[in-house]
């Protein structure tokens, strides 16, 4: 036997609670009723981020995902009245991606399930635990190399 590899231990329990949080969320975004799946939620969010609508290379940069993904989530959701393809009006070979008034509501449901996803991930933790855990991860988040 070796001798115990803690950082391998948080490494497994980040990977467990990362899996769990994507699964509640999961379903809090299914019981919302919207027909979206996380990825089109995700490209939701994204795409309300921009001050000006993206183009596909524009969103499949910022997701860190192939255009051809992309492409795949905006058919989706464009299928469903939650975002448009729009002309680039500086150049007509340019499509732009634009989130529609549907989108927009959808956006503001997708954000209710996440923070009732959040209360549910959150529940067994007090105030005190909660602050020192928003801590921890602002460290994680912002602070290593390759950030």
């Amino acid at each position: 036997m070796g001798t115990p590899d803690p950082d391998g231990a948080l490494a497994e329990q980040l990977l467990r609670f990362t899996r769990r949080v994507h699964r509640i969320q999961k379903r809090h975004i299914e019981q919302s009723g919207l027909g979206v799946t996380p990825a089109q939620s995700r490209l939701l969010r994204t795409l309300a981020h921009y001050p000006s609508p993206p183009r596909m290379a524009d969103l499949a940069e910022r997701l860190e995902v192939v255009p051809r993904a992309v492409t795949s989530l905006v058919d989706g959701l464009e299928a469903s009245g939650k975002v448009r393809r729009v002309p680039d009006p500086t150049n007509r070979r340019v499509i732009r991606i634009e989130l529609t008034e549907d989108g927009l509501k959808a956006l503001q449901q997708l954000h209710g399930a996440r923070r009732s996803a959040a209360q549910e991930i959150l529940a067994p933790l007090t105030d005190d635990q909660r602050e020192v855990l928003g801590g921890l991860l602002d460290t994680l988040v912002d602070g290593g190399p390759g950030c």
